[in-house]
């Protein structure tokens, strides 16, 4: 009879648990949940105190019968799913299902996947907490609720196949609103002024701006003109010395936000890989909101430094976690032997780990010295000055090892360089004074990671749920991850030197992103929707108090059922109330105008593959009256900001674009984007391509394009029989024949040589071998 059982969520943890437990214990993996709420059925019971309903999913009945059989062999079994509210519910489905006996059920837990770690967990082994099961599963019903009941109204306002949730319709208004707040923006103007001093050792220089922006290019001449005959001195030299601190620890969203600015990498990216680094044993859990560490790791951590660096390098530092839901008996994210400075893994992973190793060495470091030098230029005859500020680093501390980074623009732009030695009273000579036009900056769009640390400043989510959320409005396409094209504009220079003054005017491209989010029609359209109908789900500070509520179910001080019950009692009226409601247009649609040509009204809406530009209104009553026209929106196009010009310009399309071989040439817009038609073949148009003025020659050379690829693509053909084909492929060349593929084999030096016998022989060949069945991959 097996003595130990030991059941974990994943099988790269069950093998790393397993190298350090003995003969007596078998591991095992459950692949995450192993029953849920049923995928398309409500299954919450309202009138039975909100029961949820569980079931086993197909996929993951055979598992269950191993862990039965399993369970059944074992004298103890060890449910040892992380230590969060969704590996406490994991252990309870897996103690229900499994009916496993309470009196050879123990629960474990460990925030690292290390021998000392897992043995010291089975020294003290608990029971499941229940509370921290009720807390996951009040999530669950509650977002099962808010998802179910309002996804059948979208679909019946906006359009099919849309749904809502509780977390993820919050973060797509913080999206919404921002994108809202940039379109509205108003750009000022003002002059930033820069001059060169040169010291009385006639070779030294001195850059320095001047204290007030100047509003106008007038403002900016005048105050050139007072400086050609000023002289300049400088006034006052103040110098302080400024302490630097380290941050702390990693918690899951300054991980999140610091992988993203120095690695580029998304929030769900870093989530698989720290992921993979802890069932590797290689740092703590990575789902937390602590920036504790242990006893153990601050030993450790003094030992590296001290090893590595001096005594003066060192400063005992204790966190304390702010967050009233995090517990300090969690940790925040370390490496498992701060002793490692490398580990061997992928590029990414190997990355990911330095840089948790870097934060934790350097929250237990001293604090960087600096000394900030601030020296001011008297202007004679204006009360404005010149300043210059410097800064040196007089001991580096932390510095050493890590510094944070920063979503700031403005912060990335400042730069505190050296400053020379110079005295009070010293005379300066004035090189050129430079007067530049700047602008106020719109306020900067979310990145996956300002979004997580928005979230997270407004309580809503947990480190659980920032990765799931930003992939679930991504995938929905309430929000795009991408590129904005930016607006070339103006600015001026007025440069004074040599006692003249010179101006010029400059180009440069403003309001470009980089892969930042931005709301697609359809987010902002069930956005509005939903602000408009269900305000109090969209409330930041509702969302916020929910969490907390969830935060109190896991503390023991509230019944879970009380506060589903408080919510749908409020929600379900409105839900009911809303579906009821009768509107003229339909829900996102916006009139523009009408056509000057015809007179016939013009709007945008949303229509079933996204947004559309219509022309015309429907008439039930009249049978006889032409149907309204519609017309895709272009790239870049939205129905919030599109004129009626732009509007209109859409029913150009599909337009003849010219003639060539003797076929027509036409541009149009399909479902999958824009595109050109020619001898019955369909060629997409790329994005800096607009369908409305592609010339016949940029059509021709797409054309040319897709032919070349064609022909690239196809090896052989073979006149008796037309249904065979050699390819190119993705993975290689291979047979294409009555509607079938077969692999060409690697023996094969030159396809093409390949004569039709011998490719039948191929085919038959395959056919006559059993097929396998396909593997299924397991949900985790």
């Amino acid at each position: 009879m097996q003595k130990n059982l030991v059941i974990v969520e994943s099988p790269a943890k069950a093998k790393t648990i397993e190298k350090f437990l003995g003969k007596d214990f078998k591991v095992m993996s459950s692949y995450g949940h192993i029953r849920d709420l049923k995928q398309k059925a409500f299954s919450v019971d309202i009138h039975h105190n909100y029961a949820p309903q569980y079931v086993v999913p197909d996929d993951k009945k055979k598992v269950v019968d191993s862990l039965k059989a399993e369970a059944g062999k074992a004298q103890v079994v060890w449910l040892a799913s992380d230590e969060d509210r969704e590996g406490e519910a994991i252990s309870w489905h897996l103690a229900e299902v499994l009916k496993l006996d309470t009196a050879k059920t123990k629960r474990i837990v460990f925030h690292e996947i290390t021998r000392e770690a897992i043995l010291r967990a089975i020294s003290t082994p608990r029971s499941i907490d229940l509370h921290l099961v009720d807390a996951q599963q009040a999530r669950r019903v509650l977002d099962r609720i808010v998802g179910f009941e309002l996804s059948p109204i979208l679909w019946r306002k906006v359009k099919p196949a849309l749904s809502a949730g509780r977390v993820q319709s919050v973060a797509v208004r913080l999206v919404v609103e921002r994108e809202r707040e940039i379109n509205n923006f108003m750009t000022e103007a003002s002059f930033r002024v820069i001059a060169d001093f040169i010291l009385p050792d006639g070779t030294t220089y001195l850059k320095a701006e001047l204290n007030k922006r100047l509003k106008t290019s007038e403002e900016a001449t005048a105050f050139l003109e007072s400086c050609r005959d000023a002289s300049f001195r400088i006034d006052e030299i103040v110098t302080r010395p400024v302490k630097k601190s380290p941050a702390p620890p990693f918690t899951t969203s300054t991980l999140q936000q610091e992988a993203a600015r120095k690695l580029g990498y998304s929030v769900s990216q870093t989530m698989m890989i720290a992921q993979r680094l802890y069932e590797s044993g290689l740092i703590t859990y990575m789902r937390t909101d602590s920036v504790n560490l242990s006893d153990l790791a601050l030993g450790t951590t003094k030992e590296a430094i001290l090893n590595t660096y001096s005594e003066a390098y060192y400063k005992f530092r204790k966190y304390t976690t702010k967050s009233k839901g995090a517990q300090e008996a969690h940790e925040a994210i370390r490496p498992t032997y701060i002793g490692n400075e490398g580990i061997t893994g992928t590029a990414q992973e190997r990355k990911l780990y330095e840089l948790i190793r870097k934060r934790t060495m350097a929250c237990q470091m001293a604090d960087a010295e600096l000394e900030r030098t601030t020296i001011s230029v008297d202007i004679s005859g204006l009360k404005e000055k010149f300043v210059a500020t410097g800064e040196v680093i007089v001991f580096d501390g932390f510095l050493q090892v890590y510094n944070e980074s920063s979503d700031d623009e403005s912060e990335k732009e400042q730069e505190n360089g050296l400053l020379p030695a110079v005295s009070v009273n010293d005379l300066l000579a004035l090189d050129k004074a430079v007067a530049t036009e700047r602008f106020t900056q719109r306020p900067p769009r979310y990145t996956e990671a300002s979004l997580v640390r928005r979230l997270e400043e407004l309580g809503i989510g947990r480190p659980s749920t920032y990765a799931p959320t930003i992939q679930t409005i991504q995938n929905r396409e309430y929000v795009l991850k991408g590129d904005k094209e930016g607006v070339e504009r103006s600015y001026r220079i007025l440069t004074l030197q040599n006692r003249k003054i010179t101006k010029k005017e400059k180009k440069e491209m403003a309001g470009s992103d980089r892969s930042k989010l931005m709301p697609t029609d359809t987010g902002v359209v069930v956005n509005d929707f939903l602000m408009k109908y269900f305000p109090s789900v969209l409330d930041y500070n509702f969302t916020a108090s929910v969490e907390k509520e969830f935060d109190v179910i896991a503390e023991g001080e509230m019944e879970w059922t009380d506060v589903i019950d408080r919510f749908y009692k409020v929600f379900h009226p409105i839900v009911e109330q809303t579906a009821a409601v009768k509107t003229e247009h339909k829900v996102g649609e916006r009139e523009l105008g009408a056509d000057p040509k015809n007179g016939l009204p013009v709007f945008v809406k949303i229509g079933r593959f996204g947004p559309v530009a219509q022309m015309g209104a429907a008439n039930p009553d009249d049978k006889n009256a032409p149907k309204p026209q519609f017309a895709s929106l272009l790239k870049g196009q939205s129905i919030e900001t599109i004129t009626l010009e732009e509007a209109v310009r859409l029913f150009d399309l599909p337009r003849t674009v010219g003639e060539y071989e003797g076929l027509t040439v036409v541009a149009a817009i399909g479902r999958f984007g824009p595109f050109v038609r020619h001898d019955g073949k369909f060629i997409s148009i790329p994005k800096d391509i607009n369908p409305l003025t592609i010339t016949i020659e940029e059509a021709i050379e797409l054309i040319g394009e897709k032919r070349k690829k064609e022909a690239e693509r196809i090896l052989k053909t073979f006149d008796n029989e037309p249904d065979m084909e050699l390819l190119n492929g993705r993975f290689g060349p291979y047979i294409s024949y009555k509607g079938k593929n077969y692999k060409i084999p690697r023996t094969v030096k030159d396809p093409k040589e390949l004569t039709f016998e011998e490719v039948m022989s191929i085919v038959n060949s395959a056919e006559e071998k059993p097929s396998t069945p396909k593997k299924v991959a397991r949900k985790k």
